[in-house]
């Protein structure tokens, strides 16, 4: 799965009209059928600075079950698998992706929805960002999930984009690639020929590059909630409200009987091109009586993680931000837990 994409009534207007969505009336259109085709010849034009920009040529498949989905991924060569389109969309239309197949995922309901099986929280890999965050099992069981949504984007993108579609696009700064980190996910990858899991330590391979093999699609996400007293934190640095983190943190706590510190997990997003785990910050947290003193040892230890460096952040200033948002979500995370003592 690639995260991309509108909505079933948009996709004329966007792939085969204007970019604001007018409809190019030149444009030949498949009969509307199930699983019909479509061949867009010709793209929205944007302009920047004088120059116009168009998707490439591709065609349009519109699967309605997972079975027939993963077949013609595994039979098309150049496909794509079109799911919130937040990001595919901009990358063709600017030719930084051209597929030759799209396969639009948008009504394969069985890809969306969130259960609860008990010990853990399942969510379908087409589930919107905005369902997640209002869903009632989620505020209840993963709290730090939907207090990381809150950062996403706008409403706007939260209304399409996808859980899924948000892990394989895999971008550093993404706050649900960070939270699956912090919280252990455990994903699920369908092919043609068979399944597989996949930890979410071992999913990203680099800067924006996942674990899927060729004809695989991510179907679903795991999520084991913590138990006994426990909190969460999660604190970002952008720009602008909305826009990608700079860096970003997440934690969790969780207390023994006596108060000292039982489990700790904490997580940074924008530092390096894969969410980070600081291990040597989570393991000097263990046995430690919740407080400045810990909160800034543990700080300090995640400012010790190798931070990328681009035009317009240093790695020292990254460094600076991972050490600042790493003691405030603890702080956060163990005013959360500590009511639960009482």
């Amino acid at each position: 799965m690639r995260d991309a994409g509108i909505g079933r009534h948009d996709v004329q207007a966007v792939y085969c009209g204007s970019a604001y969505g007018a409809r190019d009336q030149s444009v030949h259109r498949a009969p509307r059928s199930h699983g019909a085709r479509r061949r867009c010849n010709r793209m929205p034009a944007l302009r920047r600075h004088g120059s116009a920009m168009k998707a490439a040529p591709f065609t349009y498949h519109d699967p309605r079950t997972l079975g027939e989905a993963l077949e013609r991924l595994h039979s098309l060569e150049g496909a794509s698998l079109l799911a919130g389109g937040q990001s595919l969309v901009t990358l063709m239309n600017f030719r930084i992706a051209a597929p030759a197949h799209l396969i639009d995922l948008n009504r394969v309901d069985e890809l969306a929805y969130i259960r609860d099986e008990g010990a853990v929280i399942r969510v379908g890999a087409m589930t919107r960002q905005r369902e997640l965050e209002f869903s009632p099992l989620i505020a209840a069981r993963l709290p730090v999930v939907q207090e990381a949504l809150g950062h996403v984007g706008y409403r706007q993108t939260r209304n399409r984009g996808t859980l899924g579609g948000s892990l394989c696009h895999l971008d550093p700064s993404a706050e649900l690639v960070g939270v699956c980190a912090l919280l252990d996910a455990v994903l699920h990858l369908r092919s043609a020929s068979g399944a597989r899991d996949v930890p979410i330590a071992a999913w990203g391979q680099g800067l924006m590059t996942n674990a899927l093999a060729p004809g695989e699609m991510l179907v679903a996400v795991t999520i084991t909630p913590w138990q006994g007293p426990h909190g969460h934190g999660f604190v970002e640095f952008a720009r602008r409200h909305g826009d990608f983190a700079i860096v970003a943190v997440g934690a969790m706590l969780r207390l023994r009987p006596d108060g000292a510190i039982a489990g700790a997990a904490l997580c940074l997003s924008g530092v390096a091109p894969v969410p980070v785990r600081a291990a040597a910050a989570e393991r000097l947290l263990i046995g430690q009586r919740p407080g400045h003193a810990a909160w800034r040892a543990a700080a300090a230890e995640a400012a010790r993680i190798e931070a990328m460096q681009d035009q317009h952040v240093s790695q020292a200033y990254r460094q600076h931000l991972a050490r600042i948002l790493s003691y405030r979500a603890l702080e956060l995370a163990a005013a959360r837990a500590l009511p639960q003592m009482r």
